[in-house]
């Protein structure tokens, strides 16, 4: 079956987060990784998502939980943007417009294919709370329409111990500037 894990895949990314999430104590204070496990277990698709992140250098992490809707929350929290999420632009209408150079894919394309979410602003500065990320990279984040109607994207990185959130047109694209997701189990 299409996105979902083997048995033995599901066992060993549930044992690499889990070595994560006991590293990380400072991420997830209050949540106990037995209640996260039961929700992975109980999320075929979820986990295949995780995997996606994991494999592309995400480095996933629980961040929170969420009492109205009963769901933790991941987020990437690799030291850098996401390795192989990296050389991208903004979105499928960004990719289009290119005419030469295009880069191989957009952030939203591939969020959506990987079953995530690029993260908001306010989400990536609540990240920024968790430790210090994008000292060399910097990540897409979403972009409000009414910037994006002006072919406009944001991104956000962290230079002398202050959150920055920048624009550039949504085409754009560098080796350093990836985007970092979120997801819901």
């Amino acid at each position: 079956m299409k996105n979902k894990l083997s048995p033995e895949q599901h066992t060993e990314l549930v044992n690499l987060l889990k070595a994560r999430f006991e590293k990380n104590m400072n991420r997830h204070k209050d949540i106990v990784w037995d209640k996260v496990q039961a929700k992975l277990d109980a999320s075929p698709e979820k986990m295949w998502s995780l995997d996606e992140m994991e494999t592309t250098g995400g480095e996933p992490d629980v961040v929170g939980y969420d009492e109205k809707t009963n769901e933790f929350i991941f987020y990437d929290c690799s030291a850098e943007s996401p390795k192989g999420r990296r050389s991208i632009c903004y979105d499928h209408e960004a990719l289009e417009a290119r005419k030469e150079h295009k880069p191989e894919n957009s952030a939203i394309n591939m969020a959506a294919g990987m079953g995530i979410a690029l993260l908001t602003e306010e989400q990536y500065r609540s990240l920024q709370q968790l430790g210090n990320f994008d000292l060399k990279t910097s990540s897409w984040i979403v972009t409000p329409p009414a910037i994006r109607k002006l072919k406009g994207a944001l991104f956000a990185d962290r230079r002398y111990d202050t959150i920055f959130v920048y624009h550039n047109g949504a085409e754009s694209y560098y080796a350093a500037r990836g985007f970092r997701g979120s997801l819901r189990i």
